[in-house]
């Protein structure tokens, strides 16, 4: 088993290490150019790609997003209730505590741990999660909502061609597939790559209330994410999936809103870089009970 946990821990480890020591070393590397092709190019066409090769119906589709769903919500109570009894600022933490970075992270993991089945159901959490850090933590942090910035998120595209074809039985082009296969497999590496970037630039501020806020991130999540999938029967590789997304550290996106929008970025970079170093050495014992 510990092996098997390494064989999984070792590829995010050294996407993350490669952009790290990248930075650090004055290499040039443009974020903001990795992020656009990942977010904009690369993920829509790794959601289409993944869930119509995966045949993945539209019931089974709706039933996990629908419990992820629920996931989200219940980390954005629980996050309310910890933020209010400490007595924090919740335009500046809620986001950063409620939200799990299942994306830069998560969808490594889940396809690094479970495989091609492991990557559908974690675009389908990930779709899920994405959806609400561009409604809720955009909302929260800049303290009103924007239909025409939603509109323009490519994912929502990308999942919507999905279940057309899913639904419709439409037969994807043997150029479609190809050519959408090989431009999303960019996405893993270049997550891992990018959030060593991110975290070589960050900076650890008022390291205890980053540290609480961390820990209570990756608790939230899977104690959440455990009671959701139990209560509502989702077992297997899907529960696995759902667990391990949901009990991963903060989003570095929630350290690009509180620059955006001026909400102590540097108590942000904080918790980011707290939560991520936290979830490392967590993530054997999370590996562990997953699998």
């Amino acid at each position: 088993m510990v092996a098997e946990i390494f064989s999984i821990v070792a590829p995010v480890l050294f996407g993350v290490g490669v952009g790290y020591t990248w930075s650090k070393m004055g290499r040039s590397f443009d974020a903001e150019f990795a992020t656009a092709i990942v977010y904009n190019i690369a993920t829509p066409l790794l959601i289409f790609s993944t869930l119509t090769s995966l045949k993945i119906d539209i019931p089974l589709f709706a039933e996990l997003a629908g419990v992820m769903t629920i996931a989200a919500l219940g980390f954005i109570l629980v996050g309310y209730v910890i933020l209010r009894v400490w007595g924090l600022d919740r335009r500046t933490y809620w986001p950063s505590i409620s939200i799990p970075n299942s994306g830069n992270m998560g969808l490594p993991l889940a396809f690094i741990a479970f495989g091609q089945e492991g990557l559908g159901i974690g675009v389908i959490v990930y779709t899920v999660i994405s959806m609400t850090q561009f409604t809720f933590s955009v909302i929260v942090s800049s303290g009103h909502f924007s239909l025409r910035e939603l509109m323009k998120i490519p994912l929502i595209y990308a999942v919507i061609a999905a279940l057309l074809v899913m639904g419709f039985g439409i037969e994807v082009p043997a150029w479609i597939a190809s050519t959408s296969s090989i431009y999303g497999q960019l996405v893993i590496p270049l997550m891992l790559i990018a959030l060593g970037v991110s975290l070589a630039s960050l900076k650890i501020s008022s390291f205890p209330r980053s540290l609480a806020i961390a820990v209570f991130r990756v608790l939230i999540g899977f104690t959440i994410a455990l009671g959701v999938t139990e209560v509502f029967g989702v077992t297997g590789v899907a529960q696995g999936v759902i667990i391990l997304q949901s009990a991963m550290p903060a989003a570095v996106f929630n350290y690009m809103l509180a620059l955006r929008y001026n909400n102590s970025p540097p108590e942000i970079a904080g918790v980011v870089i707290t939560s991520t170093v936290f979830s490392f050495l967590t993530l054997p014992i999370l590996l562990w009970f997953v699998l």
